[in-house]
């Protein structure tokens, strides 16, 4: 449960949109990202397929990070 998987857009060095899988939807931080945040959280089949690499990414690699060394 305390694994997250976190996509970030940047432009020009200014973060300005970014999916959380705890929230399970985009944020906007600027204007133009709340606008493509409403955009990509009205696709439902692009976010479930961010939720999904929650597991397929975070929870594939669990035990490279946190294995015994």
């Amino acid at each position: 449960k305390d694994i997250q998987y976190i996509y970030s857009e940047f432009y020009n060095k200014l973060e300005f949109a970014r999916f959380d899988s705890n929230v399970g939807r985009f944020v906007g931080y600027t204007e133009y990202g709340v606008k493509q945040a409403n955009y990509w959280n009205n696709i439902p089949s692009y976010i479930s397929g961010l939720n999904a690499q929650r597991e397929t990414y975070c929870q594939h690699n669990i035990g490279i990070w946190y294995g015994n060394p």
